[in-house]
């Protein structure tokens, strides 16, 4: 994943916040230090206060709780395209 080598062409990186091995919140960390500073949205069906405050505190534009609203998902793309 990290090393697909168009991240500095998309209006914004969509991320689960549980990926498995890892958390979409050290993804987001590990593209930041290669210096993509794409907007990221967070979605997750795992909410908790831990994964939503670490998920502001990485930056991100959007943290949305599954199931949620594909308005909310449209709405969140269209302010990182405008940024």
């Amino acid at each position: 994943m990290l090393d697909h080598d168009r991240f500095h062409t998309a209006i914004c990186i969509i991320l689960d916040i549980n990926l498995g091995a890892r958390s979409g919140i050290e993804v987001r960390r590990s593209l930041a230090e290669k210096g993509i500073a794409a907007p990221v949205i967070y979605v997750t069906g795992n909410d908790s206060p831990a994964n939503r405050s670490a998920a502001i505190a990485s930056g991100c534009i959007a943290y949305l709780i599954k199931p949620f609203a594909a308005q909310s998902l449209i709405e969140s793309v269209q302010r990182a395209r405008a940024l």
